[in-house]
């Protein structure tokens, strides 16, 4: 009777290690690749926030926060966590 009862869990047990290596693993592999993103962030750096605005770092303040040049003379500070995406980098010059 205990072997039928183990059998019965089976599904479950499979259903959960379907869900951690389809679900789970690649959302924490996507958060830790966003932080290491977020902190290799420096000045001339192109990105997008979450708000889909597009902007240059100017500079990187020490509360978790970026002052972010949009246009001009126009410079926000945004919240590190918001940037999405990084368009690119600034060339180096040789």
């Amino acid at each position: 009777m205990s072997g039928s009862g183990f059998a019965q869990f089976i599904p479950l047990i499979l259903i959960f290690v379907i869900f951690y290596f389809f679900l789970i693993r690649p959302q924490q592999k996507k958060v830790k690749d966003h932080k290491l993103m977020v902190s290799a962030l420096k000045r001339g750096d192109e990105v997008v926030t979450s708000g889909g605005i597009v902007g240059k770092v100017e500079r990187i303040l020490g509360d978790d926060k970026i002052d972010l040049m949009i246009s001009d003379n126009v410079t926000v500070q945004v919240v590190q966590s918001t940037i999405q995406s990084l368009l690119k980098k600034p060339e180096t010059k040789k």
